[in-house]
């Protein structure tokens, strides 16, 4: 056991850090977090220098490396900037469904255009019925002799308004018993007729990013959309989980630690009762628990990404890594704010847009109530 980062590792990691400290600048993100806008000239920046697509095969734009330099690249990309780290992690969201279960015309056509800066990708699982439960869909495809026609709506669709295109989780034969061995997956491009997507409003976090109800009316696209197996669409989903919930569990470990590298410096300087607040042991002790909480959920996340490119599936540990890096998010960035105080509580000192940021990764990708069903599931099973 190595844990130990290789050469080429550290030098990605490094990379990653010296983009972010050139190119997030605290005013823009502010200026995109009130404008609920996405940061499109940085994201472009990210693309063109390879950090977007890291893990997609060369052939196709990508490095050819692996969800854990991937995960290396988000987790310092959100310990600079809440805000730019997870637009420009989610920029490429779901692609993976391509990457993985796409016909060879589909990579081909979008995998470089997402890691390039050319398109963005969404995602379309989430129902308003339906919640994190995907085991049941309303949206459904119908199989016409010249294509799909799609009908239903999704909502909570990361990158809904910006995206070039969307992998739509349809209901493809309704009498699969169960339901979900009915489902598929299809590709339905940006400018479809019938196609409408709409942001779901101020939002507590994540401004930066677009989050929209996205819906289909009589949208008509070809029959070779259908991305993998017909009926498998629910599996490639779970999959696609599986490995999403490691970045996810990365732009929490990035949150966490950059909220810690803002108090700890605070507590250095700030001055009250004739010493600095690094000197009360009340502050040594919330500093002590942080670094280990931020210490504890990265080996976790950096162990699931690796287990996920030794070709493993293990929705177990990927729950666990999720579980327990969103709920450090959560803790650290509380404790954050508490070490600043009043300033704290105030956007100029970031802190406070890391606070808001953190609560989203307890509840996409599977809310925390999601992870430990998976979890006790898991564990049960094996009784």
């Amino acid at each position: 056991m190595d844990f130990e980062l290789t050469k080429e590792q550290k030098d990605i990691k490094q990379a990653a850090r010296e983009f972010a400290e050139g190119e997030f600048d605290k005013d823009l993100a502010i200026k995109h977090d009130k404008e609920h806008s996405f940061p499109r000239s940085v994201w472009k920046k990210a693309c063109e220098l390879g950090f977007v697509g890291i893990h997609f095969p060369e052939e196709f734009g990508g490095q050819g490396l692996g969800v854990f330099e991937n995960v290396l690249v988000v987790e310092e990309f959100c310990r600079k900037d809440s805000g730019f780290g997870t637009a420009l992690a989610l920029s490429d969201f779901a692609s993976e469904i391509v990457m993985r279960h796409g016909s060879r015309d589909q990579k081909a056509k979008y995998l470089p255009a997402v890691s390039s800066g050319a398109m963005i990708s969404a995602g379309c699982f989430t129902e308003p019925n339906h919640g994190s439960d995907i085991t049941g869909m309303d949206t459904a495809a119908v199989k016409e002799k010249d294509g799909w026609s799609i009908n239903g709506t999704k909502t909570f669709i990361t990158n809904g308004t910006i995206a070039d295109f969307y992998i739509v989780l349809c209901q493809t034969d309704q009498a699969a018993k169960p339901s979900y061995r009915g489902q598929s997956l299809i590709i339905v491009p940006k400018g479809a007729s019938g196609l409408d997507a709409a942001e779901v409003g101020d939002k507590m976090g994540i401004r930066m990013t677009s989050t929209a109800e996205v819906s289909f009316s009589g949208v008509k696209v070809p029959l070779e959309n259908l991305v993998g197996e017909e009926g498998k669409g629910f599996y490639h989903v779970l999959e696609f989980f599986d490995e999403s919930r490691a970045e996810i569990a990365s732009t929490a470990v990035g949150i966490a630690q950059g909220a810690f590298d803002r108090a700890l410096e605070y507590s250095k300087q700030r001055q009250q009762f004739g010493q600095r607040l690094a000197d009360f042991q009340a502050t040594q002790h919330k500093l002590a628990d942080m670094a280990t909480w931020i210490e504890a959920a990265r080996l976790l996340t950096y162990k699931a990404a690796w287990n996920f490119d030794q070709g493993r599936i293990d929705p177990k540990l990927t729950s666990m890594a999720k579980l327990y890096a969103g709920r450090t998010a959560v803790l650290v960035t509380d404790e954050a704010v508490q070490i600043l105080g009043g300033y704290g509580y105030i956007l100029e000192n970031e802190v406070e847009r890391y606070y808001r940021d953190a609560k989203i990764t307890e509840i996409y990708e599977g809310t925390k109530e999601i992870q430990k069903n998976t979890i006790a599931g898991a564990l049960i099973k094996k009784k």
